[in-house]
């Protein structure tokens, strides 16, 4: 037993595990010779149990949970033993183990787009795997198709079963994965970032129902994630890994509040901690503006990035020349009469130079609408757009040119965001060809030099092909690119939501240093509350196309003037089990209360552990 193995010895032979790997490695064969990506790892999760593998992108966290189910690349060997009950998918052949994936072990992807046929309807699908093991009558597997949609939570299930991918959301997308993966009742389920494309309040619901899965089922679950507050929130042990190495693995309560080894201790220091909650206002009921119990901003953690103080704005509505975008009634209506939908209804905001502000809500709330209405992507249907000064509607498209010429834009996702074709070098410069035509292309190569060392990457990465970065360095490019014009105002689009926490933290860390250095304003875009409490100076929330409050981000955020607000930020996971607990008991009973039923049990994760 090691230092850093603090799982007892009892506990591990309880039962029999559903997966066991001993002493597991992955190698990787390319042109340059072998690349190790795990080495000697050896865990066990039992039935019923949820065991989460965490650490930074590269630590080979994903690469052990495709190697559990037999799903490496051609390009891999792998060594050791993985038993799946008594099979050991390391030895076996890719016909036995094509019989146990769905039936013994399922998977549950990050996206579920990437998952589902968007040619087939729901429906179809689900019954197709419940077919491919089982010996049942097509009407039969519609029908049981069907019910496992009203399992997992698929209102008007009938009628959901025939409708196609798109026409769901994304929350409802990730139940039908679900949905699929639990169709023949598998004693493991694999889940790789179930939740890291979600919102707060659809992530809180898909981690109740993978937890009441579990229990009701058995099933064990290998939780793969980077974010710390899904581990509090789901798991009961956790494994932390490194370098292809497990540092750490112990009971979630152990781990994330005594951790032992210093890699562990910089990942939870790299947590963005949710000052509602790190106040002691856990519930809902107790955040309100109200409270007497409520903390003032005095009592709770400082923004974390960058020196200067992020504190909101003295009160009052900034001149007009004092914004760098405004936003006046904006209205977005798409289609007409009965088919339309209002996804921006009379929105009102700004943003002043050098400040940054925060704009969140659930999915569909149009919040990502309004930042392209500020980019001068979508023309309004009413209301006015103001860009440095300049009316939109009244600019010519050449002035408009010019105009957007001030704007960097980052967004989620940089690999889709960066031509694969072309080198770093080409990706940063394509902005300089475009609107500085009169650049030499060594006054081009030596603008990108400067870029990339201030967002901390070496100049020699300028020669490399986005495909041979990590993720952080992809969208440190991203946003050297996107600085490449001196803009005035940066609009990040849930830049972060895919990164891990360190690579978050970095991230965060240069763009708020080179706001600092450079004045531009920046609308930040996001869907993570404790990012945005300690990113911006005032915070906009928004519902169903209408700005439900806004103000001063932590004056906001501790004490939400809407119950909208109080539910988004009782949704949030926080990295901390015991108070994860009482925070989802909360959340069970408010929600309950306002159904008025009596609320479901508040065990599962990390109650046994």
């Amino acid at each position: 037993m090691t230092a850093t193995d603090r799982s007892t010895t009892a506990a591990a032979g309880s039962t029999e595990p559903v997966l066991r790997l001993e002493d597991l490695g992955v190698t990787f064969s390319s042109e340059t010779g072998d690349v190790p990506a795990v080495q000697g790892v050896s865990l066990y999760v039992r039935p019923g149990e949820t065991l989460a593998l965490v650490g930074e992108s590269g630590s080979g966290k994903s690469t052990v949970a495709l190697a559990s189910i037999g799903l490496l690349p051609e390009n891999a060997r792998a060594t050791g033993s993985a038993l799946l009950g008594s099979t050991d998918v390391v030895a076996s052949s890719e016909r036995d183990l094509a019989a146990l994936r769905g039936r013994t072990v399922s998977m549950v992807f990050q996206e579920p787009a990437t998952a589902l046929d968007p040619l087939t309807r729901i429906g179809a699908q689900i019954a197709e795997v419940v077919r491919n093991h089982r010996r049942i009558a097509a009407k039969e597997a519609d029908a049981l198709a069907v019910d496992l949609l009203r399992r997992v939570g698929i209102p008007d299930p009938e009628r959901r079963a025939r409708a196609f991918p798109f026409e769901l959301s994304g929350g409802q997308r990730q139940r039908v994965v679900i949905a699929m993966a639990i169709a023949n009742d598998p004693g493991l389920l694999i889940a790789d970032e179930p939740t890291t494309a979600l919102d707060v309040t659809v992530q809180a619901e898909i981690l109740d129902l993978l937890r009441r899965l579990a229990v009701e089922s058995g099933t064990g679950v290998l939780l793969v994630t980077h974010n710390m507050g899904v581990v509090a929130d789901f798991a009961d042990r956790v494994a932390v890994m490194l370098q292809g190495r497990i540092v750490e693995t112990g009971p979630v309560e152990d781990v994330l509040l005594r951790p032992e080894h210093e890699y562990t201790k910089r990942l939870l220091a790299a947590v963005p901690r949710l000052a509602v909650a790190e106040a002691g206002q856990g519930t809902a009921a107790e955040s309100g503006p109200e409270s007497e119990a409520g903390a003032s901003a005095a009592d709770v953690p400082r923004p974390r990035y960058g020196t200067r103080a992020k504190t909101a704005r003295p009160a009052g509505d900034p001149a007009e020349g004092e914004r760098v975008v405004d936003l006046k009634d904006v209205s977005v209506v798409y289609g007409r009469r009965t088919n339309a939908v209002r996804a921006l209804d009379g929105v009102s905001l700004h943003v002043r130079p050098g400040e940054t502000v925060g704009l969140v809500g659930e999915s569909g709330s149009g919040k990502s609408t309004a930042a392209r209405v500020a980019l001068g992507l979508i023309r309004p249907t009413s209301g006015s757009v103001t860009l440095f000064g300049s009316d939109l509607r009244r600019t010519r498209a050449r002035a408009r040119r010019s105009l957007r010429s001030g704007i960097g834009v980052v967004l989620q996702d940089p690999v889709a965001s960066l031509d694969a074709r072309m080198t770093v070098q080409e990706c940063i410069a394509e902005p300089l060809r475009v609107h500085r035509r009169g650049m030499s292309a060594k006054e081009r190569q030596d603008r990108v030099a400067e870029l990339l060392e201030r967002v901390r990457l070496p100049r020699a990465f300028a020669q490399r092909a986005p495909r041979e970065l990590s993720g952080g360095q992809r969208q440190r490019v991203s946003l050297a690119r996107a600085l490449a014009l001196a803009p005035r105002l940066l609009v990040a689009d849930e830049p972060t939501s895919a990164l891990d926490v360190s690579v978050q933290e970095a991230v965060l860390e240069v763009i708020t240093e080179l706001q600092e250095e450079l004045g531009f304003a920046c609308l930040f875009v996001s869907h993570d509350l404790a990012v945005v409490q300690h990113f911006a100076e005032r915070v906009v929330v928004m519902r169903a196309g209408r700005i439900e409050e806004q103000g001063g981000t932590m004056a906001t955020l501790l004490h939400p003037g809407t119950e909208y607000t109080r539910r988004l930020l009782a949704a949030v996971p926080v990295p901390d089990p015991v108070l994860q607990r009482q925070r989802r008991a909360a959340r069970h009973a408010a929600a309950a209360t306002a159904a008025g039923t009596a609320g479901p049990a508040a065990g599962g994760a990390g109650a046994t552990a």
